[in-house]
């Protein structure tokens, strides 16, 4: 719940530039030959009341805009005329303004009012200054029309219909600006106060419905912004009544800020009615009370200056606002409520609309975050960061992705990709290919065979599903890289020593051209560089194209690791702000997707490799290698467990391989052991009953191992282990 101060937005002339609202509608003093822009037809025609000293007609008015009468006083005309020709066209329409236009002046109209305020009911005009006279009543009637009796900075009543459509107008354009909840309710407390009234409270259901999602809980309204008048001017005339000394004296104070509304109470049947009422009736009343808390409808306006409006979406109640004027100004009349209920209808359906909008968002931040990986994986000799920043608030998903996917032998498929467009289909499309490329690293295909089945299933699609991929596989023991391209942008490699290069790959065609070969090269990827692969949005837009936008990122890399030193590559979370921090104000076309990998590797003394026959000596060799390994690398607390374990799973292999079976042991952070075989199918996990004489190998890696899994290759599989390093 919020409390705001209103003022205009712009100060009307006349207005005192002190004045603390600034923006009060007062009556400018306009010449006295003039006449009013909005005076009505028959106030032009002279009455008796206006005639001169001698009975003769005085002379015709001068209308605004037009030269003045020989001998009349020059000036500006009231505030909003404007010049007119010789013969005007009567159906020529005029401007509408923004607020409510300026009241009648009383010069023009205090002789009319004069003249029927003082015909009594028999006929006889009272005395001058008798109670009821005509100078009291011109003089009140000329207060309330112009403004002149009101206290300083209080806004003028709006008198006649074409003042209320202007208002409802100009009110219904300020509220449907706003997109988000706060905007519209905002701009329907902007625009009512302190026009139409003095203070405003809005509630609204808790929660909102979306759609045409029926709510399952009971009716709850909660006060969500209240706006009044500055507080300046309660210190002039208090907006409460005096309250007995035990009543609080602010409204804020007494409202309830949670409202359960009950079946069948007067609040509900106010709720159900839809139509705005005064609340000076008893039911009215009780449903106020009911609304504000128990005495709160004490504290609030007597007689018709409160009316409480419920907001009606599409389909059903979704809150109520409540106006207030204070007791110093002139109530609200019948036709007020028409205009609360045009304010209630178009509040509730830009509420409407900004709920469902609110949803809209929310489920494409959901769609995009589910289509890009949570968290990256962390391989082993490689470190991973991202960003990922969408085209525009309004524009959240887009066809941009990237990837990470660890492979056997320690080995991380790097990818990029960007499909066309800004939609959801672009984002389904993106979510598809994604899911294929991390389907066929599985295989451990190489890179340009993975992008040849990509293009396939981006055919498979549609005729003009077309997006662009960089496919890349890193390996730590041999440090190289193999990288395919399918119409991306060529990735960047920022060494050791602070020198950028642009990688020269085959372009390629996109994929879902059709009917096209893929290349791959292989590449060194030395210890301690930075490769970086991105989509188009981060090096073209509409300001430069996207070789110019590459040779700033080129430039832009080389200077961030100029920061740190040749010795020292920049951190990865840093180089990756630092790279988005290039993006000018009008660079921003397209969404971007970022993936730095830096590049550790593994030592070739961390690293032991064995080619093992496929016969009954396998795993007693495989046990002696393994024992001497870890004798080298100072772990022989772990043979006992790598001796068993290697065993098991190396017999497992010989039993059915017709080729050689590998064997690699991996010393990094943690001790990893892989066997291969020419075997394509996986070893399942299963319990072994009582009278089996085997397996159980798996069962004893599933209990001694910190991890363990199976990975199909394109020439069979590998079984792998890690155990932790000092582990007994």
């Amino acid at each position: 719940m919020t409390e705001q101060p209103t003022s205009f937005e712009r100060p009307q002339p006349g207005a005192d530039p002190t004045e603390p609202r600034g923006a009060v509608l007062r009556t400018p003093e306009p010449p006295q030959a003039a006449l009013p822009l909005q005076a009505r037809p028959e106030d032009a025609a002279p009455c008796p009341a206006a005639r001169g000293a001698d009975g003769e007609p005085p002379a015709a008015p001068v209308r605004p805009g037009a030269a003045p009468a020989a001998g009349g006083p020059p000036g500006p005309g009231p505030e909003h005329s404007q010049p007119v020709a010789a013969e005007p066209d009567p159906h020529r329409p005029r401007p509408v303004p923004e607020g409510i236009p300026a009241q009648p002046d009383a010069a023009a109209r205090t002789a009319e009012d004069a003249e029927a305020a003082s015909v009594t009911a028999d006929g006889a005009a009272p005395a001058p200054g008798a109670p009821g006279g005509p100078d009291r009543r011109a003089q009140g009637d000329s207060d309330r029309r112009t403004g002149q009796g009101l206290p300083p900075g209080r806004p003028l009543p709006m008198r006649r219909d074409g003042d209320r459509l202007r208002f409802v107008g100009a009110a219904t354009r300020r509220i449907a600006r706003g997109m988000d909840l706060d905007e519209i309710v905002m701009g329907l407390c902007r625009a009512t106060v302190p026009t139409f009234s003095d203070a405003i409270l809005v509630y609204l259901r808790e929660p909102l419905p979306v759609g045409d999602e029926r709510p399952v809980g009971p009716l709850v309204l909660r006060l969500r912004r209240t706006d009044r008048i500055p507080s300046e001017r309660d210190a002039e005339v208090g907006f409460l009544p005096v309250p007995a000394p035990e009543q609080p004296a602010e409204l804020s104070v007494v409202t309830n800020e949670l409202c359960e509304v009950r079946p069948g109470s007067a609040l509900g049947e106010v709720l159900r009615g839809v139509r705005p009422v005064f609340t000076d009736t008893p039911s009215a009343g009780a449903a106020l009370a009911e609304l504000l808390g128990e005495g709160s409808e004490l504290a609030v306006p007597r007689g018709q200056r409160t009316i409480l409006a419920p907001l009606r979406g599409r389909r059903r109640v979704i809150g109520a606002a409540l106006f207030l004027r204070r007791p110093d100004r002139p109530a609200f009349e019948g036709d007020d409520l028409l205009v609360a209920a045009q304010l209630a209808t178009h509040s509730a359906l830009g509420v409407d609309k900004a709920v469902l909008y609110g949803r809209e968002a929310y489920i494409a931040d959901e769609l995009q975050r589910t289509m890009l990986p949570e968290t990256l994986p962390r391989p082993t000799g490689v470190r991973l960061a991202s960003r990922y920043l969408p085209a525009a608030e309004t524009a959240r998903v887009g066809g941009d992705w990237y990837d990470a996917i660890p492979l056997p032998g320690s080995r991380v498929a790097l990818v990029v990709g960007d499909v066309m467009g800004h939609s959801m289909t672009s984002a389904a499309i993106m979510g598809q290919l994604r899911t294929t490329a991390q389907t066929l690293a599985g295989l451990d295909l190489p890179p340009q065979e993975v992008l040849h089945h990509l293009d396939e299933q981006a055919q498979r699609l549609g005729t003009d599903r077309m997006a662009t991929c960089l496919y890349a596989v890193y390996d730590p023991v041999s440090h190289r890289i193999t990288i395919a391209n399918a119409g991306h942008p060529p990735p960047v490699l920022l060494h050791l020593g602070g020198r950028a290069e642009v990688l020269r790959v085959p372009p390629g065609a996109p994929i879902g051209v059709g009917g096209v070969d893929f290349e791959a090269v292989e590449l060194d990827a030395p210890a301690g560089g930075t490769l970086l692969l991105y989509t188009d949005g981060l090096v073209e837009s509409r300001l430069r194209d996207v070789w110019t936008g590459i040779e700033q990122l080129r430039e832009k890399l080389a200077a961030t690791a100029q920061l740190t030193g040749p010795d020292h590559p920049p951190p990865l979370e840093a180089l990756c702000d630092e790279v988005l921090d290039m993006l000018g104000p009008g660079d921003r076309d397209d969404d971007i997707a970022l993936l730095a990998a830096r590049f550790d590797g593994i030592a070739p003394s961390d690293v032991a490799y064995w080619f093992l026959e496929p016969e009954d000596s396998a795993p007693s060799r495989a046990r002696r290698l393994a024992r001497r390994a870890l004798s080298r690398w100072g772990l022989e607390e772990l043979t006992d467990s790598v001796e068993l374990l290697v065993s098991e799973v190396v017999t497992n292999a010989v039993r059915y391989a017709s080729r050689p079976v590998t064997l690699r042991l991996l010393r990094t952070d943690v001790l990893r052991c892989e066997v291969g075989d020419d075997v394509p199918q996986l070893p399942r996990l299963r319990q072994a009953r009582a009278t089996d004489e085997g397996g159980r190998g798996l069962y004893l890696v599933n209990r001694l191992a910190r991890r363990w899994g199976a990975t199909r290759l394109s020439t069979g599989k590998v079984v792998w282990f890690e155990l932790h390093r000092g582990q007994p």
